[in-house]
């Protein structure tokens, strides 16, 4: 059933590229981007062609006119796709396209593509429930993502309360990141597992800009009025309730053999020493 499965996407990954080259090169379209954003989207489930994901960013990083044409063909594969091999592997790549902070990321805003309600169309639904919540998580935090880079560009709070809200907003984002795991047995697979490293990279980046942050704020609180103390509590607040969901996540990730989980340093816990000060 498997190796029908893969024949039959390889098919359809074929059939893609051919339809893809018959286009025109335009403002919103480019046929070989399209060809390389397809291959990098496969329906194999057995691995990931980082030889075309690496292309796709080359094109972001030295053209910004790319993100176009990008969106439009992701946009067009991840709401026509029934695979959760392709969705997954189109939302790898989106996220990867964030990490290559160019402007043309800074304006994209809500994701142009919906995949809140996503479910796979290839195997028995009862099997399947881990995957689409899986790829459902994953959509959201992105998204999410997407939505607070665009909104960034254009806070002209207090510069204490534009730095809390940011805090609040990373915090926001390392929620979304936790409940991205897998929740069946039969989710082992190698792609989930290079997703979820992933992810593992991205919690690690979040989490660093809170602890940064708080440890920034804390250094002018005391200067701060009414308003900014009470923000700066709750931030503090959520952050040990935080790290002590990260414990709880990291140790689940390594029992599950995730690779990146393997090595991370112990989880910086915030000290109810700052808690108090806040609360005087």
């Amino acid at each position: 059933m498997k190796f029908w499965r893969r024949a039959t996407g390889a098919l359809k990954d074929q059939r893609s590229i051919l339809l893809a080259s018959l286009s025109r090169l335009s403002g919103y379209r480019n046929p070989d981007l399209e060809a390389a954003i397809i291959k990098a989207t496969n329906h194999n489930d057995s691995y990931v062609d980082y030889g075309n994901v690496q292309r796709v960013f080359a094109w972001i990083r030295a053209s910004p006119v790319s993100m176009k044409p990008l969106i439009r063909a992701l946009s067009s594969r991840m709401e026509k796709t029934r695979s959760w091999v392709v969705a997954l592997k189109g939302l790898m790549l989106m996220h990867g396209v964030f990490c290559c902070k160019t402007p043309a990321v800074l304006r994209i805003g809500r994701l142009p593509f919906d995949l809140s309600n996503f479910s796979d169309g290839h195997s028995k639904s009862g099997k399947m429930w881990g995957f689409n919540a899986f790829v459902r998580s994953y959509y959201a935090f992105l998204d999410q993502r997407s939505a607070l880079l665009y909104e960034q560009r254009k806070q002209t709070e207090d510069p204490m309360v534009q730095e809390l809200l940011k805090l609040q907003n990373w915090q926001i984002l390392l929620d979304l990141l936790l409940r991205i795991k897998p929740r069946n047995s039969n989710m082992r697979e190698n792609l989930i597992l290079e997703a979820m490293d992933c992810v593992i990279v991205e919690i690690f980046d979040v989490y660093s800009k809170i602890c940064n942050g708080i440890a920034k704020i804390l250094l002018g609180i005391y200067s701060a009025g009414k308003l900014e103390a009470r923000m700066a509590l709750k931030v503090l607040q959520k952050a040990m309730t935080q790290g002590e969901d990260l414990a709880l996540y990291f140790e689940f990730c390594r029992d599950f053999g995730v690779f990146n989980a393997m090595e991370v340093p112990k989880v910086t816990h915030i000290p109810e020493e700052d808690i108090r000060i806040l609360n005087v």
